[in-house]
């Protein structure tokens, strides 16, 4: 059964599932409902994009170990962006990331998973106009939910979020439900926040 998690809250991958070798990683959100009325502006749609940025000793070693919509492969092979959902449409997964943990060389000790929204300032967008936000992680092996946080804050003004993170411990690994909304503007400025 999948653990729920609230913010701040940890779960071992390791003990959820043994023989754990990768998880994939799904994103998923909402646009909120648009003003309505005669003199309401038609918005555009929010584009949320998903990365993940490889840490080594908690640091971004290098601009190569950060995986998103433009490098969707990590140098590696260890870490695979699944694609870009441009509108959040739909039910399930808006964007996923497969991680095999077993070919995940041992100086990565992080993987952190953030959302930013494609240019959030010059749209005018930030994460109050998102709503159902969540991640999940999924055993690669039988595709079983091991655990699930649902993002419930009011993120109002917050053109970025650290969702979570995915860490090794002591040969185990972990996920950390974070939930930290952010005023960066883009993926860079998230990244540069682990130099």
């Amino acid at each position: 059964m999948s653990v729920s998690l609230q913010k701040g809250q940890k779960v071992n991958l390791s003990k959820e599932s043994a023989g754990l070798t990768g998880v994939l990683i799904g994103l998923g959100w909402d646009e909120a409902e648009a003003g309505r009325g005669l003199f309401a502006q038609k918005p555009q749609p929010v584009d949320c994009d998903a990365s993940a940025i490889l840490l080594t000793g908690g640091r971004l070693a290098e601009k190569s170990d950060v995986v998103y919509f433009g490098n969707l492969s990590h140098k590696t092979g260890a870490v695979r962006h699944m694609g870009d959902n441009l509108t959040g449409e739909g039910d399930g997964d808006d964007e996923q990331i497969l991680v095999t943990l077993k070919e995940l060389p041992a100086q990565y000790d992080r993987i952190v998973i953030v959302v930013n929204i494609y240019q959030a300032v010059q749209r005018r967008q930030h994460f109050g106009m998102i709503r159902n936000a969540f991640i999940r992680l999924l055993d690669i092996k039988n595709g079983r939910e091991l655990c699930r946080y649902d993002l419930t804050e009011n993120y109002s003004g917050m053109t970025a979020m650290i969702f979570g993170e995915v860490y090794r411990r002591d040969g185990e690994w972990k996920f950390n439900a974070i939930g930290q909304g952010t005023k960066d503007t883009g993926l860079g400025e998230l990244a540069n926040r682990y130099l």
